[in-house]
C-alpha cells in the first residue's frame, strides 16, 4: 500500500470539524495518546537490551503479575494526560480504582475521560510478539466543575466518543475512531511521525479465520464448541484456518485486514470471560463496527451491555460481521 503523507497531526485537525463535539479537546487527547505511545513504542523497541522484560513483583487488581513495562506504559500514559490537563478522569486496568484528574486551577472543568489498557498482550514481549494499547474515550455525564464519579466510567460502548488501538509490531501503528470510519497510521521510526498508510479501513465482507484459544477447547460453553466444529469442516469455503497470537491487539488487527473472527468465550475456568469490558471490549467493538464488522457476547451487542463494575469481565466474540452472526447462531441453539 502506497503511503500516504499526510501526518496523523494534520489528519487530526483536517477531521476536527467531523468530531460530535469539537471543542479542540478530543483532538488534544488524540494528540497525547501519539505522544505517549512514541514514548512506550521506544521502550518496547529497545526491551530486549535493558532490564525492563519480566515481572514488577506486583499483580494488577486482576491478580495478575504485572509486568515491569506494564507498569512503565500505565504511568507514561496517565501522565501525560495529567500533564496535558485535557481530562477529567482516567481508568487503568492496571489500577484498581480511577483516577481523578483536576486542572492546575482545581477546576475540574475537562469533559471527558479515558480508560485504557496501556499494555495488552505484555506477556509476550519476552518472546518478542507483538503487543499494544487499547484506549477508549466518553464524554463525562456528572456535571462539568464537580469532580468525576464511578458512574462517568460505567457507561455502555455506544456512549463512546473516540476508541483505538496502538500495536508495537514489525512497524507501530495508530488506529483509531471518532465515530466517522477507522483509520490507521504507521510510525516513521527515522523521523518520529505516524503518516496515514491505511485509510478508511474495513473488515472484508467475508473471512476464513478464526482466533480462539483451542487449548481451553474441554472448558467451552457448547455452542462455542458446535461453533469451532462448523470452521473445521470440509465444506463450501471451508474449512477456515486457526491463527491465535494471544494478543487482543494483534489477533483483532489481523482479522481486520485479512477477515477473520476473535473469541475469548466464557469457560469452566473463567465463568465470566477473560476480557475486560471497558479497557478491551468495548473499544475494539467500537472500531470494528466503524470498519462495518460486528461484535457480541455471543447473544447481543457488546456496545449495549451496562457495566456495572471498572473491572468487569465478558464473553467477546469480534471480527467479521456474517462471521460473528454465524457464532451467535450456534449460541443461541445451543442455549
Amino acid at each position: 500500500m502506497e503511503q500516504s503523507t499526510k501526518t496523523l497531526g494534520e489528519f487530526i485537525i483536517e477531521n476536527q470539524n467531523s468530531f460530535q463535539y469539537s471543542s479542540g479537546e478530543l483532538s488534544r487527547i488524540i494528540n497525547s495518546i501519539r505522544l505517549a505511545a512514541k514514548v512506550v513504542n521506544y521502550k518496547v523497541n529497545k526491551a530486549g537490551l535493558v532490564d525492563i522484560v519480566g515481572a514488577a513483583g506486583d499483580q494488577n487488581i486482576q491478580g495478575e503479575d504485572q509486568q515491569k513495562l506494564d507498569v512503565y506504559a500505565n504511568e507514561v500514559f496517565i501522565q501525560t494526560l495529567i500533564n496535558r490537563e485535557i481530562v477529567c478522569g482516567i481508568a487503568s486496568e492496571e489500577n484498581d480504582d480511577f483516577i481523578t484528574v483536576a486542572g492546575s486551577d482545581k477546576s475540574h472543568n475537562n469533559k471527558y475521560v479515558v480508560l485504557m489498557d496501556p499494555l495488552d498482550g505484555s506477556s509476550n514481549i519476552d518472546v518478542n510478539v507483538s503487543v499494544g494499547t487499547i484506549f477508549s474515550v466518553y464524554r463525562r455525564i456528572t456535571p462539568v466543575g464537580t469532580p468525576v464519579t464511578l458512574k462517568d466510567f460505567l457507561q455502555p460502548g455506544i456512549n463512546q466518543v473516540a476508541a483505538g488501538y496502538v500495536i508495537y509490531g514489525t512497524s507501530t501503528m495508530l488506529v483509531y475512531t471518532t465515530g466517522c470510519g477507522v483509520n490507521g497510521f504507521t510510525l516513521n521510526p527515522a523521523i518520529g511521525t505516524f503518516y496515514l498508510s491505511h485509510p478508511n479501513m474495513k473488515f472484508p465482507v467475508n473471512g476464513s479465520i478464526y482466533s480462539i484459544n483451542e487449548g481451553n477447547y474441554v472448558h467451552f460453553p457448547q455452542g462455542v464448541k458446535n461453533y469451532i466444529k462448523y470452521c473445521q469442516l470440509e465444506e463450501n469455503d471451508r474449512p477456515y484456518t486457526s491463527r491465535y497470537i494471544g494478543s487482543l491487539v494483534s489477533d483483532f488487527h489481523r482479522n481486520m485486514i485479512k477477515g477473520g473472527i476473535y473469541i475469548y468465550p466464557t469457560s469452566s475456568k473463567s465463568p465470566n470471560g477473560k476480557l475486560r469490558l471497558l479497557y478491551e471490549c468495548n473499544p475494539m467493538a467500537f472500531i470494528a463496527e466503524q470498519a462495518g464488522g460486528k461484535s457480541s457476547d455471543g447473544f447481543g451487542s457488546t456496545m449495549e451491555i451496562i457495566p456495572t463494575e471498572l473491572h468487569q469481565r465478558v464473553p467477546f466474540f469480534c471480527g467479521v460481521k456474517s462471521m460473528v452472526e454465524k457464532a451467535e447462531e450456534f449460541m443461541e441453539q445451543a442455549k
